[in-house]
């Protein structure tokens, strides 16, 4: 029995040196942790549950029957963070690359059906080169079982994507279709096709940072939701994030003890809006302010930043914020913008988070190249995805909400709960100077009359009034009791049920 069981810890010793010291020196050498290293910085002290620890390929060819490494290349189980239960797979890049096999692929399809089985978020640690090309269409068929598994758990648990190396065909698409995606700048990269097939295609020369690191995908192409310095960084806000989160779609986030008054007054706020209607103001101050302890998880921050979106606490409870930068295009809606704010308010449906809009928006940002890449459709998706979000959600309106904007970004009309005004808020169809010229076109001509009429127009339309008589503010508030405001309209609104009809899926306008 004794030589029985010290075979299973030689085999285990084994399975854990991965593809062996060399390698792990290597992967370090780089300045990346090993994919068993992630495991135990992600996870609580002494909490991870293995599985498949001694799984091998199937391949026979090109002399893989002769490379066996326990494993196969990824690491796989589950454990907590902060005591709450997880899944995770790791790739191992020092077994072959990290690249997926049938194999490979069945353990992570493993832990995705036990996740969503139990209700509990799925953590991929990605690593790899790509599909094991001596498998050829088996490693395909094992992309698409964990892709086909991605779908399945889409808004049912959470699902975050950490890309701590390469990432290219089609390996990109499962953490595209996960919930966040985080990556390490300079260690880290995700494209479709790399630099190489791009320069014998298009006859472009760029590099692999440039084609698909951090930067670009958090800045450009909005596909990463973060990048952080190192892998110890990011595992670290990964760990954050899971906080703010449910396990599933049937849980609520948990509420974490808080210490900060819910009604606190902030007298700095009563000063937050500049007297000149055209000077910008930071609206982070606002969230920061409205937030417990002042702690706000800001997502996709280095994409479209005339939006905020992100985390706060309110009372301990999870809240989701999307707002107006008047710091960035004046805080108009783009194209990029309300994708950005759509793809935010739809995750918080789905997890019943709920949603506090903050509004300062002067209207949609005109424009030829607007119009031609589809901001009709794309503001649609926002408009769309505030209609359709049933969890409790509250709007304050600071400054500016002109147009169709103000419609979208949370209106009474699409059925938001508590709508709120400051008394600097303007509710109008446009602001006044545009409207005065087009009322009364026929004095342009005489620059007093215009002026009158102006300052007639800003007196009646100008202020939150007209709307609050009509009652699609609810109450015009003093900036300095915000905080306190939201805080009693989402405790009213804890309990909130609100039904839909029935459909198989939605149409949103993708």
């Amino acid at each position: 029995m004794i030589s029985i069981l010290e075979q299973l810890e030689e085999r285990r010793a084994q399975a854990r040196l991965g593809g062996g010291q060399r390698r792990i020196d290597a992967q370090h050498a780089k300045g990346k942790l090993t994919a068993r290293e992630r495991i135990e910085v992600l996870l609580d002290d002494g909490s991870f549950e293995e599985y498949d620890m001694f799984k091998t390929h199937r391949c026979t060819d090109f002399g893989m029957d002769e490379q066996h490494i326990p494993g196969d290349g990824v690491v796989t189980g589950w454990g907590t963070i902060n005591g709450r239960q997880v899944y995770v797979f790791s790739q191992d890049f020092t077994v072959f690359g990290g690249s997926l096999s049938e194999t490979h692929a069945e353990k992570i399809c493993k832990i995705q059906d036990m996740a969503l089985k139990v209700g509990a978020p799925v953590i991929g640690l990605n690593d790899s080169g790509g599909a094991r090309i001596q498998e050829g269409v088996a490693s395909l068929a094992g992309y698409a079982d964990v892709f086909q598994r991605n779908i399945e758990a889409s808004g049912v648990i959470p699902q975050i994507s950490v890309i701590m190396g390469p990432c290219a065909g089609g390996a990109v698409y499962s953490p595209a279709m996960t919930d966040f995606i985080f990556m390490v700048k300079d260690t880290s990269y995700m494209f479709v096709t790399g630099p190489d097939v791009v320069k014998t295609v298009t006859n472009e020369t760029v590099t692999a940072e440039e084609l698909g690191g951090a930067k670009t995908h958090t800045s450009k192409s909005s596909v990463a939701d973060g990048a952080f310095e190192n892998d110890m960084e990011a595992l670290a806000e990964v760990r954050r994030l899971i906080d703010f989160l449910p396990l599933n779609n049937r849980e609520k986030a948990p509420i974490r003890p808080s210490f900060d008054d819910a009604n606190r007054i902030d007298d700095s706020l009563d000063t937050l809006v500049p007297a000149n209607a055209n000077t910008p103001y930071d609206m982070k101050e606002l969230i920061l302010k409205i937030a417990d302890e002042h702690d706000f998880y800001e997502i996709q921050a280095d994409y479209a930043k005339n939006m905020l979106t992100g985390f706060i606490r309110i009372e301990g409870q999870t809240v989701g914020v999307y707002a107006n930068q008047p710091m960035v295009l004046a805080g108009c809606l783009d194209i990029d913008s309300s994708r950005k704010a759509a793809r935010f308010v739809r995750f918080c449906d789905c997890f019943e988070i709920p949603i506090l809009c903050l509004v300062d928006v002067p209207g949609f940002l005109p424009g030829t190249a607007q119009e031609y890449n589809g901001i009709i459709k794309h503001g649609a998706k926002l408009l769309y995805a505030v209609g359709e979000a049933t969890v409790p959600k509250v709007t304050v309106i600071t400054r500016k909400a002109y147009g169709g904007a103000y419609d979208v970004m949370q209106s009474k009309h699409m059925k938001a709960d508590v709508n709120y005004a400051w008394p600097t808020a303007e509710i109008a169809v446009m602001g006044a100077k545009g409207a005065t010229e087009i009322l009364y076109r026929s004095e342009l001509g005489d620059p007093d009359k215009i002026a009158a009429r102006t300052a007639a127009y800003e007196e009646r339309f100008a202020n939150p009034f007209v709307a609050a008589e009509k009652g699609f503010i609810d109450e015009v508030i003093m900036p300095h009791s915000t905080r306190r405001r939201v805080a009693r309209a989402f405790a009213a609104l804890k309990n909130k049920r609100e039904e839909r009809p029935w459909k198989k899926h939605d149409n949103i306008p993708l």
